[in-house]
């Protein structure tokens, strides 16, 4: 690292952690490690990689490879992301998910997202907010590439998600902050960092939380997070909560954790809080706490409607656009505009609720188009783990054919069968593929394809 720790932090975290202040700032100037979490509904030969203690599924790579240029990166056989974060997942892993609905307040670029619709099963529910146009884009990306079909990506400012009171079992709080955890690995996250961040992130935080608590169900968990080391961001926003809503919390089950993590436990009355310092823990700087909210009757809120967003698909479509899922009889479909997009039976009316209140950028599966009664497929539909795999042939290509079907160059033809085809690499689909006689039509989104040689 180029730019020096900002002197203020110093003297921050010398005041905070005393000798150990030393051991911190000495870390912070050591390579990051590199890590992944595995996608289990896609299962396929990645990196071989030390498993990260606190999450089945991650693993620490001895390197860092060409993420670019690995066509199961694009298909999402697994995510890339920093050990530390996948600590939410171990925090919500004693309990079964499946079918629970998550609310992901500050979810760009989607890494917890997939964590929690993994968790949740097909037949749950994730909706995962960003207030930044931009980021939702990215984040409704890799979305689609985890392929789990049960999110909804909003883009919407706290008090609008927090219309919708009661709603959901877990609410998570990945809350802006001054990102004194990327000290290591951004030199613009030292140079950006000042005290008046730290005033802007704390009241921003406030802000968020009092939106996502209306949210959270009696019983349901709340799991605040965030990547910075001091205490008015993390054990500070911890105490205001219980300053604030002390009266309508509780414990949640007990998390352990294993003396040889390195995690740092720093419990605030109902709240379990935990630090994660690169100096200890083999990850970088990461806060998390969680509690419940007290049981009992209460209201489910929901906002008035404020447009219609969906239509009916056509029954005559019906069975068509069913034959290309493996569990149709658990799936509903509707029409935005021309386009059919699918969900869970058990999710469909909360996720017409949602987007006929709030700013939607993608839900569910994107399937495609019907076209004199065949449905014209659309990319998501290929990376969806429900996509049926007997409806087309699926074609395996060689490493130098997917990194140029995913660049949207040209590939033999001769390997593909007339008409579609899901093409693969490893066993995972990276999208379709349409012969035409000699040719074929590469089927990859423009907005999508690789430029790095």
């Amino acid at each position: 690292m180029s730019q020096p720790l900002p002197k203020e932090f110093v003297a921050s975290m010398r005041e905070m952690l005393g000798d150990d202040a030393e051991k911190l700032f000495a870390a912070l100037d050591t390579d990051p490690a590199t890590s992944i979490r595995l996608n289990p509904m896609k299962p396929a030969k990645v990196f071989d990689g030390e498993t990260i203690g606190w999450s089945k599924w991650g693993r620490y790579l001895a390197e860092r490879p060409q993420f670019t240029l690995d066509p199961l990166m694009h298909g999402g056989a697994y995510y890339v992301q920093e050990a530390s974060s996948q600590f939410v997942g171990y925090l919500l892993g004693g309990d079964d998910m499946s079918g629970k609905r998550v609310l992901d307040m500050c979810a760009a670029p989607g890494g917890k997202t997939t964590i929690y619709s993994t968790l949740v099963g097909r037949e749950g529910l994730v909706v995962a907010n960003d207030i930044n146009r931009s980021r939702t884009l990215a984040l409704a990306d890799n979305v689609q590439r985890w392929g789990m079909g049960n999110v909804v990506v909003t883009c919407n400012e706290p008090a609008h998600i927090g219309a919708f009171e009661h709603w959901f079992d877990v609410v998570a709080v990945d809350a802006p902050c001054s990102g004194e955890g990327m000290f290591r690995k951004m030199d613009e996250a030292r140079s950006e960092w000042s005290p008046s961040s730290v005033d802007v992130c704390v009241a921003r935080q406030k802000e968020i939380l009092s939106e996502a608590w209306r949210t959270l169900k009696p019983g349901g968990r709340l799991i605040y997070s965030t990547c910075t080391f001091n205490n008015r961001e993390d054990e500070g926003i911890v105490e205001w909560l219980m300053e604030e809503y002390g009266d309508e919390l509780e414990s949640a089950e007990r998390v352990d954790i294993a003396d040889e993590w390195g995690v740092m436990r720093s419990d605030i009355g109902v709240f379990q809080c935990f630090h994660f310092y690169p100096h200890k823990a083999r990850g970088e700087g990461f806060f998390a706490a969680i509690a419940c909210k007290k049981s009992g009757a209460t209201r489910r809120v929901v906002p008035k409607s404020r447009r219609k967003v969906f239509a009916q698909i056509q029954n005559r479509d019906l069975a068509e656009v069913s034959r290309w899922v493996d569990d149709a009889m658990n799936m509903s479909f509707r029409l935005i505009g021309d386009t059919v997009y699918g969900y869970n039976r058990g999710v469909v009316d909360d996720v017409v609720s949602i987007s006929e209140s709030l700013s939607v950028v993608y839900s569910g599966v994107a399937m495609g188009q019907i076209f004199k009664g065949r449905l014209k497929p659309e990319h998501p539909l290929s990376l969806f783990i429900g996509c049926s795999r007997n409806i087309v042939p699926r074609v395996e290509l060689s490493k130098e054919d997917a990194l140029n079907y995913l660049r949207r160059q040209d590939i033999p033809a001769g390997q593909f069968d007339e008409g579609i085809n899901i093409v693969e690499y490893g066993g995972v689909a990276i999208g379709f593929i349409k012969r035409i006689g000699a040719r074929c039509n590469n089927m990859y989104p423009k907005d999508l394809r690789i430029i790095k040689l």
